[in-house]
């Protein structure tokens, strides 16, 4: 069985992070001082006081930076330091360079920032009802939603209040800066963006983006959270670097770090369902507050997924879907895994749970009969092919014994006493591709050394995922070879130029195929090379297998090693260099159509819970999956990611409770105060896969990444189901997450 690449370096505390590598000498360290206050204007900041101390080399602000005072991704709409209103708590507005970490927090605690409060926002709904959006409201639409609720004859509705989620990586956010000869700035930064960090770097020194190398070996977790989150620390390292002429690093502590950074974005939804007397969903329709915080971020491009997902897994002829990006005055929110996939599925689970109870069909028969098939058209004009959705429930249902799991339910709930068994299924239908076409591209570079071993540089970062660990057992397979002798190098600005983030569940897709098209290159080298050897017509027929070259089939006496010294020695050039680009993807934003994916993912889970009625405490008691996995590159990383992502779907729908107060401070601001999955939390978990090669998938895999993390929803169906089998009049609002104040019965 394949292993994972980085696992015998985690376990044995080997692995390098960027502030593992030996520092400078006379390297410096960074504070970042924040507003006190979620809205004003910024009326002065007097650095008296912590220049004072000894020790402390400078502190920044807004006027000392020499290019663009300007990182928004997407919207330019974010300073990298405040120059005239703050907008949040925590919002930069100064940094302080100093020559230990100790002193730079103690001299930024001296500095006087002077604000003129105003009231802040904190509620989407309010922020919408002010018109005070990060950019126009969007709507996708199909059929006629208004004719066809008109002749339903079941319609319900209701609202939702989805809390946001910590990312709670283990690495906090951090990065190095190291000034180099001609003022070019070498910056090991832990992100999943390196060509965002260049690019924004380079903006504030006001340089050319060749004039910024940025390096990632490895992240200590991302789930999004360093996204696009991690470019302003990387900035601010910069800043330094470029003022004083040393090296300058910035590592948060975790207090900072949940109180400045962005969370998944919390949404607020109002849900409207039409079903035939059969239970055939007819009209669905959904208004969608998502609460962006201050600023732009990526928050336009997380709405848009939620538009995509909104619908789920479920064939529906005729939805409306209204989604707006409200600005409020938190921390600006960001990618979270899922990228608004969750929101948009939890709207249209809820929407379902309401119409089961308005028709007394069972939810589980309601999703089984409308669940999509080949030849249905998602709601945003994409043809639905290659459907996994019938066939993944089917499977976990018969290998589950889904049918027996309710009725064990039901004759448990029938004894009566204090607690009560509810059982849900949960099926996921996730899109596969950034929804900004461009971004669906990535190149790799090979080199093949004299003795046989290769390097392998992508643009894909290794954050925990697995993604080094595939690519590696990606390039072993395509050259014949054994993984040993693959080494997957840091992503590096410099050797892949223009990469896409680490991001959309499309990492190993892209990078994969990358890699493939620079080793088919190298290889019509080799195989030219040995063709002409073995006295051959034609490379018809030549391919290595297990490190030795084969012709037709039979082994000849020409190894890995020998053809590749002969090469060295015959001037053949074992470089290559790659590049994919996701192929047949459009998407028109005109009238919200077009193909924005390459694929789907599919699958199905089944939820068993058991809720003490008295305490309002649960257990759950297991979570069985069946998921479409394609044909797997590497089982152990793939069962790893399906793992993972449940718990983090499990923990963002049960425990883990984002909470501000009006004046926009984060309430759950410490691991004291915000709960999230541990060991004893999770429950037996049991995963089936289904294999279906994927065509445009490397050696036909599919992505595995974000998926499972939408299998957690079920869960929380699965608990407010138990309690309706105590008191099937008991109020529970779609409020996310079901945490025991929700469970008043």
């Amino acid at each position: 069985m394949r292993k994972h690449y980085d696992a015998i370096h985690h376990v044995r505390g080997e692995s390098l992070y960027v502030d593992d590598v030996a520092p400078p000498s006379d390297m410096l360290h960074l504070a970042v001082v924040g507003s006190p206050v979620a809205k004003g204007t910024l009326d002065g900041v007097d650095v008296t006081a912590a220049l004072a101390l000894e020790g402390v080399v400078s502190v920044l602000t807004a006027s000392d930076i020499p290019g663009e005072n300007q990182i928004g991704a997407i919207i330019p709409d974010e300073e990298l330091l405040a120059a005239s209103e703050v907008a949040y708590i925590g919002h930069p507005v100064a940094i302080v360079i100093a020559e230990t970490p100790e002193l730079a927090l103690r001299a930024a605690t001296l500095v006087e920032v002077s604000v003129t409060a105003q009231t802040p926002v904190v509620c989407p709904r309010e922020a919408y009802a002010k018109g005070d959006l990060i950019s126009p409201a969007r709507t996708f639409e199909a059929g006629d939603v208004d004719d066809a609720f008109a002749s339903c004859a079941h319609v319900v509705e209701g609202k939702c209040d989805i809390a946001g989620q910590e990312h709670l990586y283990l690495e906090t956010q951090r990065a190095r800066a190291t000034p180099g000869e001609g003022g070019r700035i070498q910056l090991y930064s832990s992100t999943q963006s390196p060509y965002a960090v260049q690019k924004a770097a380079a903006r504030v020194l006001g340089r050319p983006a060749h004039m910024v190398e940025v390096d990632v070996l490895r992240l200590g977790g991302g789930f999004g959270g360093k996204e696009d989150q991690a470019t302003c620390w990387a900035c601010f390292a910069t800043l330094a670097a470029h003022h004083t002429g040393r090296s300058a690093q910035i590592v948060l502590n975790r207090v900072d770090d949940l109180q400045m950074t962005g969370k998944r974005h919390p949404y607020k939804a109002d849900f409207k369902m039409g079903l035939s007397a059969e239970g055939d969903i007819l009209a669905y329709e959904a208004t969608l507050y998502q609460n962006a915080g201050a600023k732009a971020d990526l928050s336009t491009a997380v709405l848009e997924r939620s538009l995509f997902h909104a619908t789920n897994a479920y064939r529906i002829p005729n939805v409306r879907v209204h989604a707006a990006s409200c600005r409020t005055n938190l921390q600006p929110h960001t990618a979270f895994r899922g990228f608004g996939g969750p929101q948009g599925m939890f709207v249209v689970e809820s929407a379902l749970s309401e119409a089961a109870d308005a028709t007394g069909i069972p939810r589980h028969e309601l999703q089984r009969k409308n669940l999509l098939v080949d030849g249905d058209t998602f709601h945003y004009g994409q043809l639905v092919e290659r459907a996994r959705g019938e066939s993944t429930w089917d499977d976990a249902a018969a290998a589950f014994e889904l049918d027996g799991l309710f009725e064990a339910a039901e004759a448990h709930n029938a004894k009566g006493g204090l607690t009560r068994k509810g059982v849900a299924v949960m099926p996921i239908c996730f899109g596969i591709s950034f929804t900004k076409t461009f971004l669906n591209q990535a190149g790799a570079l090979l080199h093949v050394y004299g003795d046989g071993s290769v390097s392998l540089s992508t643009g894909g970062v290794e954050m925990g995922q697995g993604v080094n660990s595939k690519l590696r057992d990606i390039a072993a397979q395509a050259l014949g070879i054994t993984n040993t002798r693959i080494n997957l190098e840091a992503t590096n600005t410099t050797r892949v130029a223009n990469m896409s983030p680490s991001a959309a569940s499309a990492t190993t897709d892209l990078n994969g195929n990358a890699t493939l098209a620079a080793i088919r290159t190298l290889l019509g080298r080799l195989h030219a090379l040995a063709a002409e050897r073995l006295g051959l017509d034609s490379t018809d027929g030549i391919e290595i297998v297990d490190e030795v070259v084969h012709a037709h089939g039979e082994p000849t006496e020409w190894t890995w090693e020998r053809l590749v010294l002969e090469a060295y020695l015959s001037r053949v050039d074992l470089s290559a260099h790659g590049f994919y680009a996701t192929p047949d993807l459009n998407f028109d934003t005109d009238t919200e159509t077009g193909r924005p994916f390459a694929y789907h993912v599919w699958g199905s889970s089944i939820h068993e819970v058991t809720v003490d009625c008295l305490r309002g405490t649960y257990t759950i008691d297991s979570v069985k999956i069946t998921h479409d996995l394609g044909r797997p590159i590497n089982r152990v990383v793939d069962l790893g990611q399906i793992e993972g992502g449940l718990a983090q779907g499990l923990g963002w729908v049960t425990l883990e409770e984002l909470a501000y107060g009006d004046d926009g401070r984060l309430l759950s601001s410490a691991l004291s105060t915000y709960k999230a999955p541990d060991g004893d939390f999770m429950p037996p978990v049991h995963v089936r896969f289904t294999e279906d090669p994927e065509p445009t998938g490397p050696y036909g895999s599919k992505a595995v990444g974000e998926p499972p993390l939408m299998y957690g929803i079920g869960v929380w169906f699965a608990i407010r189901d138990a309690i309706k089998a105590f008191d099937a009049d008991a109020p529970v609002a779609y409020d996310s997450p079901m945490t025991l104040s929700l469970i008043h019965i």
